[in-house]
């Protein structure tokens, strides 16, 4: 797991004795908006765009195709997310909202600025 690329504070910090699964858990946990990216992913490149664009700066943590099956499961998919579905993979409130598609389709419906001003992440 690299560095984030946006976004801070001491949430960051990498334990070593701590599981990919856990790491991940815990910073979904400590971040209101949260991207788990991969930095050759136009998808992930697309989605920091239109957040940014909206006014909000994500912590992005970029993740190796292996660290992709230790994220949790979502709300709407009985299967692990992983590598071949779900890139990136976006946390609103603790809550995966999808990949790609959801949050844009999110966006489009009008229901993705109040669900970041719920969290905190945008000031209206």
């Amino acid at each position: 797991m690299s560095s984030p690329t946006a976004g801070g504070g001491s949430g960051l910090s990498i334990d070593e004795e701590e599981t990919a699964e856990t790491r991940i858990r815990r910073l979904i946990s400590e971040h209101p908006l949260i991207i788990f990216s991969r930095s050759s992913c136009c998808m992930c490149h697309v989605m920091k765009k239109l957040l940014v664009t909206i006014g909000v700066h994500p912590t992005v943590i970029e993740l190796d195709d292996h660290e992709f099956a230790s994220l949790p499961r979502s709300p709407s998919h009985d299967t692990l997310i992983s590598s071949q579905n779900l890139s990136p993979a976006v946390f609103i409130g603790g809550t995966c909202v999808g990949g790609l598609e959801s949050p844009v389709a999110l966006h489009l419906s009008g229901h993705l600025v109040p669900k970041l001003v719920e969290v905190g992440v945008l000031l209206v």
